[in-house]
């Protein structure tokens, strides 16, 4: 039998920042970064790693700033997507490489989605799971037009499901002391997998502030069963020590930036249109970036060159959910599309 590739432990040092990764394969093997979301780690990409590295690739996973063994900043502004590429970059750079083929999730991929529009030269393609293009990258605004709003009329839900977001705008500390108040209870509610039952149907998401908080308004959260089928042991015990460790306040600095965020995605060339090979990884039992129900994924589509979507049936969750599907869409798509960066 082949062993599987090893996963190791890097750290970037610069003099603003510290970003923790993981790697693994080839160090001279065509360089894959996958970018996590909230509130993640570089560990989520396991399965992607671990798949992709076998195969010959370079398969890099950083820790984003506030999260895992990256730095904590005290500013919510740090959190601005601005300054999350400059981290990606400086890792680039670190890794002595011009060019990779990034793929995010979550805001991980409003991360590379940015990257994409701003410094195409960086990005040879770019693939999201969940999370389409010219939406949540440009701002809480810029996703409110292609709201559903037979799920979800505009009297009763004015921002959809992304009222959890509006919330966070005005009661970020409240929201941060009531995940930080147990990790393993939030670690838990959070990383579920998908459910049928929520498709077509309003999100929970999106009666936050009618509630006058999450979970009804309570200010406990609730526990549930923890998923085993996306988290492990270890996973489980990584990301409730790196939550002990960060608190919730800094990962939700990233919902704190959106003005900042479509000021900085509209300095984008030409509009903001992307020629390189683009992959979209959607998720039919995603209740929180819901891309099949919904208009979400109009804009990318009038936006991408080459466009590549697949369709899977999932959560939010996919690469945890579905690892084998997520690795086998993203090798074909890699071979088809981005021949040029496959493994000699």
């Amino acid at each position: 039998m082949i062993p599987a590739p090893s996963i190791t432990e890097h750290v970037l040092v610069t003099p603003g920042h510290t970003t923790s990764y993981l790697a693994a394969g080839p160090e001279d093997g065509p360089l894959l970064i996958f970018v996590h979301g909230w509130p993640a780690l570089g560990r989520m990409w396991k399965h992607q790693l671990a798949g992709f590295a076998a195969l010959g690739f370079r398969a890099v996973a950083p820790d984003l700033r506030g999260l895992g063994g990256s730095t904590v900043h005290d500013s919510p502004g740090a959190y601005a997507q601005e300054h999350v590429v400059g981290d990606m970059l400086a890792l680039l750079g670190h890794l002595g490489r011009d060019q990779a083929v990034w793929v995010g999730h979550n805001w991980g991929s409003a991360t590379v989605w940015d990257l994409a529009a701003l410094y195409p030269a960086r990005v040879a393609a770019v693939a999201s799971l969940c999370v389409p293009y010219a939406t949540l990258e440009r701002g809480l605004e810029a996703m409110l037009p292609l709201v559903n709003r037979d799920i979800y009329p505009a009297a009763e839900y004015p921002a959809g499901q992304f009222d959890y977001q509006v919330y966070y705008e005005q009661h970020a500390d409240e929201v941060a002391a009531m995940f930080g108040a147990s990790p393993e209870k939030s670690v838990k509610v959070i990383f579920q997998s998908g459910n049928p039952a929520v498709v077509g149907q309003p999100s929970p998401l999106a009666t936050v502030t009618r509630d006058g908080g999450w979970f009804g308004g309570t200010s406990e959260v609730f526990d549930v069963p923890r998923d085993t089928a996306l988290l492990d042991d270890g996973d489980f015990a990584a990301l409730v020590a790196s939550l002990t460790r960060t608190g919730f306040g800094p990962s939700i600095g990233y919902y704190l930036n959106h003005k900042a965020n479509a000021a900085y995605a509209a300095r984008a060339a030409g509009g903001g249109r992307l020629d390189q090979p683009v992959l979209f990884l959607g998720a039919e039992y995603d209740f929180i970036t819901d891309s099949v129900n919904s208009g979400l994924t109009r804009p990318m589509r009038q936006s991408c060159r080459d466009l590549t979507e697949r369709t899977f049936v999932a959560g939010h969750w996919l690469a945890l959910e579905r690892p084998a599907a997520v690795n086998a869409a993203l090798a074909h798509w890699l071979a088809t599309r981005v021949p040029g960066h496959w493994p000699a």
